[in-house]
């Protein structure tokens, strides 16, 4: 707890090299005050929180009448967008990438509001009125957000994956393809981000009426397309993109081959 550090947080060794897509947290109270804020990324380094806080608390109370949604976005433009997480007397909001997942980000929030309410019970810290800033504190909240994106295997295997997966775009019929970690997380895609963010939003879809305990997955999408998937060691999903005009046991070869591929790497 101190003078807010209006400068970059410096992080420690990231263990986790990949690029991340969750730039900034803010944490505010029910009164619009921000109490909070950490810079993971340095792209968006925003100087005015209280700003972003009052908007979002009169977005909230103007949306929650409506439809008593407790989770709130807004897209930004630029592949970004604001999500908002209620959680009792506090409101946190990430600036992230569009295409990162609700669920996810929600699992990631509660975790989040357990360990700072912890820290702000500990300290006897007055949420309506002081700024909370501590690097020890930073350091556990950034340890809790890169968690979901720190990777399951071995970087070298995964690596290869994404190696074969471009390789294997080129040379098999596809239209498309996209490999997930089960939490959501992209590790390989072919579409540019407009693209990926429109099939994420009805894989999604697909994947909860499935109750996500899927192994396999055959649709069409409203693009006519037929979409091919398969779970991978309850690790990652396979997504395969093709035209309707493919034959079914086309796409099942190409589906199993690079599903092989994957797994035989991974067993290595």
């Amino acid at each position: 707890m101190g003078i807010p550090d209006r400068s970059a947080v410096v992080s420690r060794i990231k263990r986790t090299p990949e690029k991340l897509n969750i730039h900034n947290l803010f944490i505010f109270n029910k009164s619009g005050i921000c109490i909070y804020g950490l810079n993971l990324t340095n792209l968006y380094p925003i100087e005015q929180e209280q700003l972003i806080s009052s908007y979002f608390t009169a977005l909230m109370s103007f949306t929650k009448e409506l439809i008593g949604d407790k989770i709130k976005a807004v897209e930004m433009g630029g592949g970004i967008k604001l999500v908002v997480f209620e959680k009792r007397t506090l409101y946190y909001s990430l600036l992230c990438s569009t295409i990162e997942n609700l669920e996810l980000l929600e699992a990631m929030i509660s975790k989040i509001n357990s360990k700072f309410l912890e820290y702000v019970n500990k300290n006897k810290i007055k949420t309506d009125l002081e700024y909370v800033y501590d690097e020890q504190l930073n350091y556990l909240i950034e340890d809790i957000i890169r968690e979901p994106f720190s990777r399951e295997f071995d970087l070298k295997k995964e690596g290869l994956i994404t190696e074969y997966l471009k390789d294997f775009q080129q040379s098999a019929d596809l239209n498309g393809s996209i490999l997930l970690t089960n939490r959501g997380k992209v590790i390989f895609s072919s579409f540019n981000d407009t693209s990926l963010k429109r099939f994420l939003k009805e894989v999604d879809f697909r994947v909860k009426i499935s109750n996500n305990s899927i192994l396999k997955l055959f649709y069409t999408s409203k693009n006519n397309e037929l979409i091919f998937s398969e779970n991978i060691w309850d690790a990652y999903i396979l997504i395969l993109i093709f035209d309707t005009k493919i034959r079914f046991g086309m796409a099942e070869f190409y589906l199993q081959k690079a599903v092989k591929k994957i797994t035989d790497v991974l067993n290595k």
